[in-house]
């Protein structure tokens, strides 16, 4: 079969008939899934940051774990690579493979199954492709259960934020998603299928969680559930000053749970400009219609730049509007954020959580959620993140970015060393992101000037030795790559040749280059 399958691929370039490649590839692969190529392949070639397009040599739509391994084993036979693609959400075509075989994940058989352990405990199986809003809903909504850590935007699959970490409000108490799956089912680079966990196959756990799917591609996860609340109180508080802000922000975050009904359940943080803008300015901080930013509420002293503490405390619908309003009020006492512009909303959990699939609702009818994405995400220590204020956000930044600007801390004590991960040193650093929608200013910077403007920020921390790492990290060197990783560089490397020697998976990271055997 391999060789039938090696004469038929030197055989077809680029100018094969897209039929001619579907057939061949099919029939030597024994697929129990699809194979397209060509103009049926074309989404392959892109990604939601729109800046990179990388045709593969086809796009795999795998039937279940023997498909993605069957397709890995062919890539190593034919010196090809193969990247599994989620729901195509990259910003730098991580998930690209330049004329190689392109696995669509959400293509997976539906693979879904909750065990309670308690009464307010359990897990989830779920499929590496599926998307985290379908587990919401399924989990909430069948068994009244939820998984404790999410990521802001929910369109997003298992198995893609897995490899990376999976951030929202919920890991300051949490963790990240990666601390929150307890086994996995992985396709490595040698196209061998392992059930792994804590207890089994171990190395290999802790490389896939948070490996930018380098070491293995996830087919399944075990998610652990909690007991999922029936109402999330919503809450926006703004400042003028950083320092008061962060001051509370890590108030909040290490607040103990057992101090009683007075902790939250989900913290975030974002600056905004003091400007009428709609998209980065005071219109973007209240909650509903209704709300209205009223500037005159702030000093005569506040600044351009100013920041928001988002907050939510869960509840059940059997606790009485006046105990939830107390438990609100105490949770709030002493906190430093101007006063009259606190903003407050019920919404079910549900409706919470997919709050920005409403927002992506409104980006698309404008327009702007199909143009360019140059977003850049970092994490910066808490020793850094003032210095990190005054220079990006009050002055690289000062016009803002024509869309959100997060900042807020969570604990490296949440966090798993033995994953791939790699982060500051110090217990308390803030996760940034500027998100930014290219079409969000009319006559706004080009797309190129965004990105250089990422590059001087990332370049200025360097400079100024910041004890920070990029988030979805993105490089073009391995020189740049060994930096990042720093002395789990090792480590890293190790593990790339113990799960995917001959680096086959996820070429779109440019990590490692494609290691073809001598004949």
């Amino acid at each position: 079969m391999i060789a039938y399958l090696e004469c038929f691929v030197q055989e077809n370039d680029t100018e094969s008939r897209p039929y001619d490649v579907v057939s061949g590839l099919s029939d030597a692969l024994d697929l129990q899934g699809t194979i397209d190529c060509g103009d049926a392949a074309e989404q392959s070639a892109k990604d939601f940051g729109g800046m990179n397009s990388l045709p593969p040599l086809a796009l795999v739509r795998p039937a279940g774990s023997g498909d993605v391994a069957s397709v890995v084993r062919a890539a190593a036979n034919l010196n090809l690579t193969a990247a599994a693609r989620g729901n195509g959400h990259s910003i730098n075509g991580q998930a690209m493979a330049d004329r190689g075989l392109v696995l669509d994940m959400p293509a997976m058989e539906d693979h879904f199954r909750v065990v309670r352990t308690s009464n307010d405990s359990g897990y989830a199986d779920v499929s590496g492709g599926a998307l985290w809003e379908d587990v919401l809903k399924r989990c909430v909504r069948d068994y009244g259960m939820a998984p404790r850590s999410w990521t802001d935007y929910l369109s997003l699959t298992v198995g893609g934020t897995l490899s990376n970490a999976g951030v929202s409000g919920q890991a300051f108490r949490y963790g990240p998603q990666t601390s929150n799956v307890t086994e996995m089912e992985v396709v490595t680079g040698k196209g061998e299928t392992f059930v792994c966990s804590e207890a089994e196959n171990t190395e290999l756990f802790f490389s896939v969680l948070g490996g930018l799917g380098q070491f293995g591609i996830i087919t399944r996860a075990r998610v652990l559930l909690q007991q999922a609340p029936d109402m999330v109180r919503w809450i926006r508080l703004v400042y003028t000053e950083f320092d008061a802000f962060t001051r509370d922000a890590e108030s909040l975050v290490t607040r103990r749970r057992d101090d009683g009904d007075d902790s939250l359940d989900y913290v975030e943080g974002f600056a905004f400009m003091n400007s009428d803008n709609p998209a980065d300015g005071l219109p973007s901080v209240p909650l509903h219609p209704d709300q209205v930013f009223e500037p005159t509420r702030l000093p005569e002293e506040a600044g351009s730049v100013l920041y928001c503490l988002e907050l939510a405390r869960h509840y059940r619908n059997s606790d009485h509007p006046s105990i939830v309003d107390m438990g609100v009020e105490r949770m709030l006492g002493g906190l430093e954020f101007v006063e009259g512009l606190e903003f407050q909303v019920d919404l079910g959990y549900e409706e919470f959580l997919l709050r920005v699939k409403q927002a992506e609702e409104h980006a698309r009818a404008s327009g702007i959620w199909n143009a360019p994405h140059p977003w850049l995400n970092l994490f910066v220590s808490k020793s850094d993140i003032a210095e990190f204020d005054r220079v990006v956000f009050k002055n690289i930044l000062k016009d803002g970015i024509g869309g959100p600007m997060l900042v807020y801390p969570l604990l490296r004590s949440k966090w798993d060393d033995r994953t791939s991960v790699v982060l500051p040193e110090s217990e308390i650093f803030y996760i940034v992101a500027f998100l930014r929608f290219t079409l969000a200013y009319p006559k706004g910077p080009s797309c190129e000037s965004l990105v250089a403007q990422n590059q001087e920020i990332v370049q200025y921390c360097t400079k100024k030795g910041f004890d920070f790492k990029l988030y979805l990290p993105h490089y073009r060197s391995q020189e740049e790559w060994k930096r990042h990783f720093g002395n789990r560089w090792s480590r890293f490397v190790e593990r790339k040749t113990c799960f995917d020697p001959m680096a086959i998976l996820a070429p779109g990271q440019k990590i490692f280059p494609r290691n073809i055997p001598k004949s």
